[in-house]
């Protein structure tokens, strides 16, 4: 037997072994099952987050913790989940970041424009002491902060012209969401900003009635925006997490040999999202250009930083010191 064949051997059974080993740990505990619910369909990442995770972890606790899954908001809108989880109605979810910063207000720090260059950089900012400390603050409010996953990095379309700096967003009639910081940002850019619930902004873009919208490429792609949306400017203006959410009620169940398997599933799945959605943005993009989409892939970010300074000023201080921190570990 060669060298390589034994060592391939040898790392197999060391891995069976620690599988064995942790799966042992459950042998008296009683099954118990945990819903898992989001809002989004199977095609969706956060979908494909939650079935890693599923996977992970009934294998590593031997079928005593199950999980089921609830996707398109069977169980309620991301609100009523996160809430839900506080009083034991809801065991976890996947849920957008927006949401969990209505209960906890810092953790809207991550969604302010132009703050990560890159994928990598939120990554780091999240996977490391400012996001975990945020995460367990999540306690505060009766819920706990398992992992980041992500929605992405959300980019703007619009049917009249291509956008490479913020001159070319003056006057255009962008549809953003329902909250302060994006009315801002793009007002700060020029833009008409135009708060609307999603449904209302599909009927309009087929009217006319707006110009343009802001979403991740994901979103764009599965809404076909092409067809009322002539021009995509890759922006990545906003950088949006979601996160593996549990209630404490839920939480305070389990062993903490769960426990521990919880925390680590939820991290193995939130990466596995991140590389299938880079994954998945390539081929979109690849498919949307297809369909005839114009696509400015490198506009003059440093310009768009410049112009949303003073949402900086007027938001920065409310998240405390963790906007200082994020920005100095981005040096």
């Amino acid at each position: 037997m060669n060298g390589f064949i034994r060592s391939t051997l040898a790392l197999s059974v060391s891995l069976a072994m620690t599988a064995n080993a942790q799966a042992d740990e459950f042998d008296d505990m009683d099954p118990m099952t945990l819903r898992l619910a989001h809002v989004v369909n199977e095609q969706d990442g956060f979908h494909l987050a939650a079935m890693k995770f599923e996977e992970l972890v009934e294998e590593r606790t031997a079928g005593k913790l199950d999980i089921e899954l609830y996707p398109n908001a069977t169980l309620g809108d991301e609100r009523t989940l996160l809430e839900g989880m506080q009083i034991g109605t809801v065991d976890m979810g996947v849920i957008t970041n927006g949401p969990v910063a209505n209960f906890l207000e810092e953790m809207a720090v991550f969604e302010l424009p132009f703050l990560f260059p890159s994928p990598e950089a939120a990554y780091e900012a999240l996977d490391g002491e400012i996001g975990q400390e945020l995460l367990d603050r999540l306690s505060e409010v009766n819920l706990k902060g398992l992992a980041y996953a992500e929605r992405g990095f959300r980019n703007l379309t619009n049917s009249e012209r291509a956008v490479e700096s913020p001159e070319d967003i003056d006057g255009l009639r962008i549809r953003v969401m329902e909250n302060p910081v994006y009315v801002d940002t793009f007002r700060e850019l020029g833009a008409n900003a135009v708060p609307m619930a999603w449904t209302e902004a599909l009927t309009a873009m087929q009217q006319g009635t707006i110009d343009g919208q802001e979403n991740p490429v994901n979103v764009i792609h599965s809404f076909k925006l092409h067809e009322t949306q002539d021009h995509m400017t890759l922006s990545r203006h906003t950088y949006a997490p979601a996160l593996f959410v549990m209630g404490m009620p839920a939480w305070n169940k389990l062993p903490e040999a769960a426990q521990s398997v919880i925390e680590q599933a939820a991290q193995e799945a939130a990466e596995h999202e991140r590389r299938v959605n880079a994954e998945m943005e390539a081929e979109q993009l690849a498919a949307l250009r297809e369909a005839g989409m114009q696509i400015v892939e490198e506009p003059d970010i440093a310009a768009f930083q410049q112009a949303v300074t003073p949402v900086y000023e007027q938001y920065g201080e409310q998240f405390g010191d963790y906007l200082p921190r994020i920005q100095e570990a981005l040096k």
